[in-house]
């Protein structure tokens, strides 16, 4: 059932591209909320100096609005009750969190150096126990910190872990169980001061009282750690409440191995780049780990909000197939009115993607043929090579193409077709039709065999848009110029 008191949030690092296993992350956090009635919080994590990036995060903020995702709060000029929305701009609250963590006793200062932590943990490898963090520094007495202190000896702040198994329902797998031996104490705070990710990111979280925490399996592990840090900030006063936690499933890739951002195939960028439509690469998307029914693969993104339920998740992982998902697309091109196909091709028919002028572009010859290309095309891009004759002084042969059409005897072929096509009805691509089966019923071929030669002469390839439309739309005059061309080329 509905739900509007629902917040969750999706809170990316401005790092690098963006890939599609986080925008699939983005999708189930937005879907979710707008199921319920929620609140979807846009919120960025860049406290990471060394990686993250203002041109990242404008990618980020460009790439999430090319997807059709709104966000209720969030940076940027949306803002909210629970600004600002960057952590870099929220270190005093951090700060002020760990001091009170430390004043409560559920955080130390932990003095021991890498050279230590690296000897102790080889020595519990070797004698079979886990490798954690041994809480050395856990009780230490005032004497010796100060000893530490005036040694020179640097500290971070550790999250004091509870000596007792921590148990969950997680909303995707089910209830799960850590014991105290696999979640030792864990850094919350650098050296430097700085807070790490396993602080700033609960604190904010409780802070903007999200009820939902949707996000990759590969976090999974920092859960029991979350939990624990929530008790605290509970009885501190600072959280209300834990939220439920759902663990997505990973997207693999090739040789089922975890799909990374090195992947060629994870970046979001490729696919807009390709031409992909929103709707279709989301509808593939929402399908790395949930079904909209046993017998339906296309929807569209309206049907899934209504349709989305995250314990329908699956917690197996999911492959990711750029064949299904170029498939889908294809279905979405199918699906829009054809002036919406046309306008969402032009910018590849335009430079930098077009291969001719500009002025050369024929807006009526391309919403003509605009019908009869929507059936053709996978992605936005392919438009360019199916219609590149129209705009094109000549075509562009491939010599494939060439060779296999222009076997037997093509001049004769052609000549009769010209001959044919000359006292045709240009304004009939039926008549055009009847021209060229003439033809070839002359030479022994049928109209299979006969058109080969005339597609090629006058578009350059071996495949293509119907052909006799094609003619039509591209005109009497500028056909039989084209056929002559390959007569002369035939004759060279």
């Amino acid at each position: 059932m509905a739900n509007a008191n629902v917040r969750v949030r999706f809170c990316p690092s401005p790092t690098g591209n963006p890939h599609v296993g986080l925008v699939r992350t983005a999708l189930f956090n937005w879907a979710f909320a707008r199921h319920h009635g929620g609140t979807f919080v846009f919120r960025i994590e860049d406290t990471d100096a060394a990686r993250d990036s203002e041109e990242s995060y404008q990618q980020l903020l460009d790439s999430l609005r090319w997807l059709g995702f709104t966000w209720d709060e969030g940076p940027d000029e949306v803002g909210g009750p629970h600004a600002p929305y960057r952590q870099s701009q929220r270190m005093d609250i951090y700060q002020d969190v760990a001091e009170k963590l430390l004043a409560g006793g559920y955080a130390y200062h932990c003095f021991c150096t890498a050279v230590e932590l690296e000897a102790r943990r080889d020595a519990a490898r070797l004698a079979g126990k886990p490798s954690g963090y041994d809480g050395t520094c856990r009780n230490l007495s005032a004497e010796r910190i100060e000893r530490y202190r005036a040694e020179g000896r640097e500290s971070i702040v550790r999250f004091k872990m509870p000596d007792e198994p921590i148990t969950f329902t997680d909303l995707v797998r089910g209830e799960l169980t850590f014991t105290p031996d696999n979640v030792p104490d864990y850094g919350i705070v650098r050296a430097n001061g700085a807070p790490l990710y396993t602080l700033v990111n609960p604190v904010d979280d409780a802070l903007m009282e999200i009820t939902h925490v949707l996000r990759g399996e590969d976090l999974l592990s920092s859960t029991p750690r979350q939990i624990a840090l929530y008790k605290a900030l509970i009885e501190l006063g600072i959280a209300k409440e834990i939220p439920a936690f759902g663990h997505l499933p990973y997207v693999m890739g090739e040789g089922n191995k975890k799909l990374s951002k090195r992947d060629p195939q994870a970046s979001l960028n490729l696919y807009r780049e390709r031409g992909f439509l929103p709707e279709g690469l989301l509808n593939y998307l929402s399908l790395l780990g949930w079904s909209f029914s046993a017998d339906q693969d296309i929807f569209t993104i309206e049907q899934m909000v209504e349709k989305f339920d995250i314990a329908d998740v699956n917690a197996n992982p999911a492959r990711f197939d750029l064949k299904k998902a170029e498939a889908i697309n294809a279905d979405h091109i199918r699906m829009l009115d054809v002036k919406a196909f046309a306008e969402a091709c032009e910018p590849w028919l335009r430079a930098p993607h077009a291969t001719w002028a500009p002025e050369d572009f024929d807006r009526a010859a391309w919403e003509a043929i605009a019908p009869h290309a929507q059936t053709r095309v996978t992605v936005l891009s392919d438009i360019t090579q199916n219609v590149d004759f129209l705009f094109l002084p000549e075509p562009v042969f491939d010599q494939p193409s060439w060779d296999k059409a222009m076997k037997g005897e093509p001049a004769a072929l052609l000549t009769t077709a010209r001959a044919k096509l000359e006292t045709a009805d240009w304004s009939d691509p039926e008549s055009l039709k009847n021209a060229v089966l003439a033809a070839g019923e002359e030479h022994g071929l049928k109209l299979g065999k006969a058109q080969a030669p005339v597609r090629v002469a006058v578009t350059g390839r071996t495949v293509g848009l119907p052909l006799f439309e094609s003619l039509e739309i591209l005109g009497k005059e500028r056909t039989l110029a084209r056929i002559d061309a390959a007569l002369a080329k035939l004759a060279a």
